[in-house]
């Protein structure tokens, strides 16, 4: 399954991103000024609170937005095809991206009962991917279908192949998903959330899973996630957002140790392993978890200076005022958007 790319430059480059919806309130920014690459065989992980625009940004890249709701898309999102050709996926037309969804580039949905189609057994919709974009016969789709299974570990995937969705549990539908996904070994794979419905034994089992497919076939990976747990031990990069906007990017390693951004600090203080070390505890002697007061600021109603200053315990009157841009750090590892940042070039 290990696939050669060509090397020269990251699998996917997006800068400048932004989407906006019309609603019945006007038009509603989402998401804006958005940027980072992922090199070919790496993981980025973007990860922050929900409705921070996470979803979004995959959802803009991959053209997958309802129509219905006017999306305005703009910026650049640069992708690198196995062939070496490097397109601009928020100018292609609507039938060459559809050749790239699926078959180069791929996505694994946050709610499997939602995303597979119920009508249909699970083998025929991975075999259905395989027909359109590998030019399979039903025959050779039906058995290929049956070896993706077989590769995402579900047990007796011959029979398991005539199964429909809601004969599956939870852990062996997101196997399908992540089956459907690899089918065509795309180049880049985005997965949204993709462990949030499972209990934690079958989390780790499917992010095992991932990193064991990503390693054989050489692809790069978007890992969206509001888990923390999940960033340190699965990805190389962190890209964390806020508000639409990302407020900090770096290797995941100085982030965890350095955080430089006041939300990035406050998403960390979040976790059960801080909990223990600050040994705060309530009433009752039970250790106590750290929030982050506030919070987010309705899309309609943001502040004009900081989206996070409402919150932020550092603000002053120029976070009130003014929106930080992001700044590169001077040790090399990243950048932040904010004033009050120790560490930032001049």
């Amino acid at each position: 399954m290990t696939v050669s790319y060509p090397d020269n430059g990251p699998r996917i480059a997006v800068q400048s991103l932004s989407t906006s919806f019309l609603t019945d309130r006007g038009r509603v920014q989402s998401v804006s000024d958005v940027s980072f690459s992922i090199p070919a065989g790496s993981t980025l992980a973007l990860v922050g609170e929900s409705g921070s625009g996470k979803s979004v940004t995959s959802l803009s890249l991959m053209g997958l937005h309802a129509r219905t709701s006017h999306p305005r898309v703009d910026g650049k999102a640069m992708f690198l095809r196995r062939n070496g050709e490097r397109v601009s996926l928020l100018d292609l037309p609507a039938r060459q991206l559809r050749s790239l969804r699926g078959n180069e580039m791929a996505m694994i949905f946050q709610e499997p009962m939602t995303s597979l189609n119920p009508l249909l057994t699970v083998g025929e919709q991975i075999a259905e991917a395989t027909r359109l974009h590998l030019g399979h016969d039903r025959k050779q789709a039906m058995a290929h279908a049956r070896r993706m299974l077989d590769l995402v570990e579900i047990p007796d995937a011959a029979r398991r192949v005539q199964a429909y969705p809601h004969e599956l549990s939870g852990g062996m539908r997101q196997r399908v998903m992540i089956a459907l996904a690899m089918a065509c070994t795309p180049t880049l794979l985005i997965a949204d959330e993709p462990t949030t419905a499972l209990d934690v034994t079958i989390q780790a089992q499917i992010l095992a899973l991932i990193g064991r497919l990503q390693k054989e076939s050489g692809m790069s990976v978007l890992f969206i996630t509001h888990n923390l747990g999940v960033v340190a031990q699965y990805a190389s990069d962190v890209a964390v957002m806020y508000a639409g906007r990302i407020v900090e990017t770096g290797d995941v390693r100085r982030v965890f140790a350095s955080p430089a951004h006041p939300y990035t600090r406050a998403l960390l203080n979040c976790l059960p392993a801080m909990a223990k070390k600050a040994n705060v505890r309530d009433a009752y002697g039970r250790l106590r978890l750290a929030a982050i007061e506030g919070q987010v600021s309705s899309p309609f109603n943001m502040p004009p200076g900081c989206a996070f200053s409402p919150r932020c315990p550092l603000a002053d009157g120029q976070c009130d005022a003014s929106a930080p841009g992001l700044s590169r750090l001077a040790d090399g590892g990243g950048q932040v958007r904010c004033f009050k940042a120790h560490g930032v070039l001049p």
